[in-house]
């Protein structure tokens, strides 16, 4: 796959990747490429050669909508609704997949009691916090029956107990479908992913395992934070 945004230099060129982990995380520095191929994969972008697929569905003219009820895309900003609560907002997403207005009411009920959010239901969906916003975004994801849910720095400006609730989702999600989130943060990498993938200036520099990418840091680092730093920083930004 190649990508480019207009006469820029591309983002990718000759770009190859497969993902199928449960639940995986990719890592990279701010300018990495993360966004795009996110984008990418969610079908907001095109690439310019090459193709997306997820399974076998592809997010082409004939394709495209059940492409997108199987892929649900949580960017970085979630942005509210005005006079929508919560919940009208996430039944909103489902029927924006396609699911008539009282499926996607009836499914945004249990989809609210997934991520925690029943107290604030029907609060209006601006009057609630950025971590509550992402549990949101996560929610309308839900409600269509998604199989695989990219989330774009979904823990940035997140407290710590905002990041738990993050954790819990995550390890739940990926016992019933397939999550992937970029982040440039390394916490918590082997408790909550599967796999690994480390991207760099468009290229991927690593994927493997959490206990593969570990034993890149050299064998006398001490501590679990302190290894996975070490791993990281000795493929990000340099030539492998």
């Amino acid at each position: 796959m190649s990508f480019r945004y207009g006469r820029q230099t591309p983002v990718f060129g000759g770009f190859d990747l497969t993902v199928d982990a449960p639940a995986t995380v990719l890592l990279g520095p701010n300018g990495a490429g993360k966004s795009t191929l996110m984008g990418l994969a969610a079908s907001h972008l095109r690439p310019a050669a090459g193709r997306v697929l997820f399974g076998r569905l592809r997010p082409d003219r004939r394709g495209l909508a059940d492409y997108r009820r199987k892929v649900a895309w949580i960017p970085q900003h979630i942005t509210p609704v005005p006079g929508l609560t919560v919940r009208e907002q996430i039944a909103y997403a489902g029927w924006l997949k396609g699911m008539s207005r009282d499926a996607a009411w009836k499914a945004s009920a249990v989809a609210v009691g997934r991520v925690g959010l029943e107290p604030l239901a029907d609060r209006k969906s601006h009057q609630v916090s950025g971590g509550q916003l992402r549990r949101m975004g996560i929610a309308g994801a839900l409600t269509h029956d998604s199989e695989l849910i990219l989330m774009d720095e979904p823990t940035a400006g997140l407290d710590p107990q905002q990041r738990q609730v993050f954790r819990d989702l995550v390890t739940e999600l990926s016992e019933s479908m397939h999550v992937l989130v970029s982040t440039h943060q390394t916490e918590d990498l082997s408790e909550l992913y599967q796999q690994i993938v480390v991207l760099d200036r468009g290229t991927v520099r690593f994927q493997g395992t959490p206990a593969d990418f570990h034993a890149l840091a050299p064998a006398t680092t001490a501590g679990a934070r302190e290894r996975v730093e070490a791993a990281y920083g000795r493929l990000v930004g340099q030539e492998i």
